[in-house]
C-alpha cells in the first residue's frame, strides 16, 4: 500500500495519514498567526509541517483534500486558497499527486447523506474506532475513508 496524506485545510487543518505499513494516524494542527507576525506565517508554518512530515514517514506517494467550493466568509476563503496554493505547489515541486474530492461527496460516504452535520462527521468516524474530538480531523478521517474505498474498488 501506498502512503496517503488527506487533509482539510484551514486555519486549523485536519490530517489523517495511511502509511505503507501501519496504522492511520491523524490529528489536527493550527497554522493562525499570532498577533506580532504576518498574515503570511501560517503559510510558512503550513510548509514547514509538510516538511516535518515527509521528513517523519518517508515518501509520500498521494494528497487528497477536502475541495471547498463555499465559504463562510472572505477570510476563510483567502486563507483556503492561500492554504491551497502553498500545498499544490509543493506538491508539484516533490512530484507528488493530488486532488480534491468535494465536501458532499465525503459526507456522502461517511454517513448516507451530503449534506451531514460536523457531530454527524465525528460519529462516524468514532463508528470507525477513531478517537476524534476535532471537525476537522474527523473530516480528514471521512476523507481519507472515502479514498481508500474508492482505490480498493479500482
Amino acid at each position: 500500500m501506498n502512503t496517503i496524506l488527506a487533509l482539510d485545510l484551514g486555519t486549523t487543518t485536519g490530517w489523517a495519514l495511511q502509511p505503507n505499513i501501519g496504522d492511520i494516524a491523524h490529528g489536527f494542527v493550527k497554522f493562525k498567526p499570532n498577533r506580532y507576525e504576518g498574515g503570511g506565517m501560517r503559510y510558512l508554518r503550513f510548509r514547514r509541517w509538510l516538511d516535518g512530515l515527509k521528513n517523519s514517514v518517508g515518501d509520500i506517494h498521494s494528497i487528497y483534500f477536502e475541495a471547498v467550493r463555499r465559504h463562510a466568509g472572505t477570510d476563510a476563503a483567502h486563507i483556503y486558497g492561500g492554504l491551497l496554493a502553498t500545498l499544490t505547489s509543493w506538491c508539484e515541486h516533490y512530484s507528488i499527486p493530488y486532488e480534491g474530492i468535494g465536501v458532499g461527496t465525503i459526507k456522502k460516504h461517511a454517513t448516507g447523506k451530503g449534506n451531514a452535520s460536523k457531530d454527524e462527521i465525528i460519529a462516524a468516524m468514532r463508528l470507525f474506532d477513531h478517537s476524534v474530538c476535532d471537525d476537522n480531523e474527523a473530516d480528514a478521517l471521512a476523507l481519507l475513508h472515502c479514498v481508500l474505498e474508492r482505490e480498493t474498488r479500482l
